[in-house]
């Protein structure tokens, strides 16, 4: 497949999926070192070659269940392709920053993303929509199956898998979901409750990770620690508090619909107008409406769109609008895009 329309597909992990309101999607992530080699913050530039050659023509050889890996090197792509992996969720922030050589492995519908030389040699990455992190854990263990198959992983039988950061030693799995909170947001209760995640073992962030904002009321939970916990107990956890996540959103948005019916009606239907017709739209005003606008839709007070949240969202973000249209623009004429692009969107109706 040329990387074009490799880049231009969309993400399996952006698909809307029924009954499920507020867990967007999850993800399971696998960090893993070579043997032998340093790790990537302290290779030398050839070092650091060394260990992408070994891994791209590693990569390259497996099949999960079918499918081939695509690898793309990073230092050879323009910076818009890495703005478009990264705002994806392909890559992360660390590695479309890094200069060291470096690259990531992708599947057709990106549900795989093996990042290579990020903080770790390897990342094991698997994307899916909706709570499906045992599915999620499964297919990452295949990839990691078979990529230790080709290469030899830093593992020692008293820690497990060694890694650059002493929190992800252990199995080196960090698994996470991404929620939409709108009714906690708006009752005050969010900071609260997502205080006491930290003493549950659990670290939140925003829509783009570590450091990013929670634009959109989009957060992502996932695990703090990983050495002395399996990865069975880690999914377990991460489900059980993510069970009481929902419900605390699911009652916020009963008690609003009881309390401040025409409160919220009104700010829902704004933002469905604003989304219908505005000519301009920033990042940051698209995904607070967008935000209202999927609240609406979640609780039956608007009619639904053709189109995914999670896809509007993702695909009006600077990198990937550029992208599509195949051109670069300045911040007004993005903003005038993004709005064209979302009129269109609230146009399609379910099914079309």
């Amino acid at each position: 497949m040329q990387r074009n329309d490799l880049l231009l597909r969309q993400s399996a992990w952006m698909q809307e999926v029924e009954n499920s309101p507020v867990v967007l999607s999850n993800r399971i992530r696998l960090a893993r070192n070579l043997e032998n080699i340093p790790f990537p913050h302290v290779l030398t530039a050839e070092g650091a070659w060394q260990a992408e050659d070994v891994l791209a023509a590693a990569l390259q050889k497996i099949e999960i269940e079918g499918d081939r890996l695509t690898y793309l090197a990073l230092n050879s792509l323009p910076p818009l392709e890495v703005k478009v992996l990264l705002e994806k969720h392909l890559i992360s922030l660390d590695l479309a920053n890094a200069k060291r050589p470096r690259g990531v492995a992708l599947t057709q519908d990106h549900r795989l993303a093996v990042m290579v030389n990020e903080e770790d040699h390897v990342r094991i990455q698997v994307l899916m929509p909706g709570d499906r992190l045992t599915e999620s854990f499964r297919q990452a263990s295949l990839v990691d199956d078979a990529l230790e198959a080709e290469v030899d992983f830093c593992f020692r039988e008293a820690q497990g898998y060694l890694t650059a950061c002493p929190t992800n030693v252990g199995t080196g799995m960090r698994a996470s979901v991404m929620v939409h909170l709108p009714a906690m947001v708006m009752t005050n209760q969010v900071q609260q409750v997502l205080g006491t995640l930290t003493q549950l073992g659990l670290t939140v962030r925003g829509l783009f990770g570590e450091g990013s904002q929670a634009l959109g009321n989009i957060f992502q939970l996932s695990n703090q620690i990983t050495l002395g916990k399996s990865e069975e107990d880690i999914i377990t956890h991460l489900q059980a508090v993510t069970r009481q996540m929902v419900e605390i959103e699911m009652t916020a948005r009963e008690n609003m619909r009881q309390q401040a019916s025409l409160m919220l009606e009104d700010k829902i239907w704004r933002a469905r107008g604003i989304l219908q017709n505005a000519r301009r739209l920033s990042s940051e005003e698209m995904m607070h409406f967008l935000s209202m606008d999927r609240l609406g839709t979640d609780m039956g007070m608007i009619p639904g769109t053709g189109t995914s949240f999670t896809a509007m969202l993702i695909n009006s973000h600077p990198g990937c609008l550029q992208y599509v249209l195949d051109k670069e623009l300045e911040p007004e004429q993005r903003d005038e895009e993004r709005s064209r692009i979302i009129r269109a969107a609230m146009s399609e109706k379910r099914g079309d």
